[in-house]
């Protein structure tokens, strides 16, 4: 396959005259929609570029190294839009994707709840229909940015009888009606951005359905695959980024020259390469049509949650009894690669090291506890009896 060298090209010479940091969100998002950068891996007819394979590593390094973000909205763009490319009706396509890549609409992600979170066909939300409606009633909670969101991607029992795996539906509903209560959820930083959602005869059109009523699994997996498949050689430069600030602190508190400072640091730095070999092998698989999703997947998220938890670790170790300090800026909003937008608490102004130490375990939870994902690399690819 040809290399997108004169693409990359392109992409850096519209990096050079529109990207510049500190530049407004809404200035950011018409300029990418107005050149065409916004899901432009897309297929053309849906407002995409068709952008090959490779272009869209190309486009994402280009971005990756300039500083950039790429994305409108992460939960538009990049799950539930090619969600519904794969699985919708052409009536959700002609009403959604426009929507999406203009930025006019925000969206969350409604599967986990208290009792179903690793377990998650054994989920309790359920949809039934009335007349031309679906009317919803449960509990789903970990949403990430419920509070901002105009539609809800979610599942839900459809068939009370059906086993647990086949009676689920993918449905599209509003978030911002009667029957929606989103209450955030503080977190140790102060922020909120997680939520819990109670459906309380929510309503949703009959046609929301994608992919099928009682099919609601499978296109879920398919959500699941864009979520973990979408940064394969990008996805360890936030890591790396944040272990160059490591360093630096080391050397301003005099802890570099500590040997096992020093060691635990060139540890780290080859966990994150690692990272970047796996992700180029996991290109390469792609480009061959042998990617083993049943082996990547869960095994790149063990990798990079763990060591990411390591690497906070080291840091704070690093600052010692420092690392007790509040050193940040009281409520304010700050970026914190890799969580986004963190708005932090008056009385706990945690700096943006210490809001991604404490937000760092979580990363062996979301998507997938590490336990999960062992047994899952044990029973598919292994092939070890099930626990």
């Amino acid at each position: 396959m040809e290399l997108p060298e004169r693409f990359r090209d392109e992409v850096r010479a519209w990096l050079r005259d529109n990207w510049t940091p500190g530049l407004e969100r809404e200035e950011w998002n018409a300029r990418l929609y107005e050149a065409g950068w916004i899901c432009a891996s897309w297929p053309v007819e849906y407002g995409g570029r068709g952008l090959t394979t490779l272009e869209s590593v190309a486009l994402a390094e280009e971005f990756a190294r300039a500083g950039a973000p790429m994305r409108a909205d992460w939960f538009g763009d990049t799950l539930v839009g090619p969600t519904i490319l794969r699985w919708g009706t052409e009536e959700q396509k002609e009403f959604f994707i426009p929507k999406i890549l203009r930025g006019e609409i925000t969206w969350c992600q409604g599967f986990s709840e208290p009792e179903a979170g690793s377990d998650l066909a054994s989920l309790r939300t359920r949809a039934v229909a009335d007349g031309d409606e679906w009317v919803i009633d449960g509990h789903k909670i970990w949403t990430t940015r419920a509070q901002d969101a105009d539609y809800v991607f979610l599942l839900a029992r459809t068939d009370p009888d059906a086993p647990k795996h086949r009676g689920i539906s993918y449905l599209l509903v509003p978030m911002r009606q009667n029957g929606v209560e989103v209450r955030p959820i503080e977190q140790l930083d102060g922020a909120g951005d997680f939520c819990e959602v109670f459906f309380t005869g929510a309503r949703t059109r009959r046609e929301w359905v994608v992919g099928g009523v009682n099919n609601g699994w499978k296109v879920a997996m398919t959500t699941l695959g864009f979520e973990r498949g979408t940064s394969a050689t990008t996805g360890h430069r936030r890591f790396e980024k944040e272990l160059a600030q490591i360093i630096e602190l080391a050397r301003s508190t005099g802890t570099s020259g500590d040997p096992l400072v020093r060691q635990r640091l060139a540890r780290q730095w080859s966990k994150i390469q690692i990272m970047r070999f796996n992700g180029l092998r996991t290109l390469s698989d792609t480009l061959r049509g042998t990617k083993d999703a049943a082996a990547l997947g869960p095994l790149a998220k063990i990798w990079w949650s763990e060591t990411h938890r390591e690497t906070m670790d080291l840091a704070m170790d690093i600052l010692g009894p420092d690392g007790q300090i509040l050193t940040g800026q009281a409520a304010a909003a700050e970026w914190v690669p890799g969580y986004g937008m963190r708005h932090g608490r008056e009385d706990y102004p945690a700096s943006v090291l210490q809001r991604a130490f404490l937000f760092s375990p979580s990363d062996t939870i979301g998507g997938g506890t590490a336990e999960i994902q062992r047994n899952i690399v044990a029973e598919r690819v292994l092939g070890l009896p099930r626990s």
